[in-house]
């Protein structure tokens, strides 16, 4: 299920915040630093993985380590949903 949170994630990233059809995105690549996502774009990503996934992302979850990557999203879905992710 993990592959199914990647994918569902990379496609969010690449349809809202990547304007070139070419620009190449790593799963580890920090949003913020490369300047994919700003700090409106992590409200936008939270409001996605909210409504998606039936999740609420509390403020004190709202940290690089959660959401900075789409390895990072997906790690953290992961662990907010063990059953689906197993």
């Amino acid at each position: 299920m993990t592959d199914t949170f990647n994918a569902t994630v990379r496609e969010f990233i690449a349809e809202n915040f990547l304007f070139r059809a070419d620009a190449d995105l790593d799963d580890d690549q920090s949003l913020l630093d490369s300047g994919v996502i700003d700090s409106t774009g992590v409200l936008e990503v939270i409001a996605f993985l909210e409504q998606t996934f039936g999740i609420s992302i509390a403020d004190e979850e709202i940290v690089p380590e959660n959401l900075d990557s789409i390895n990072n999203m997906t790690r953290y879905l992961a662990s907010k949903l063990p059953a689906a992710a197993a």
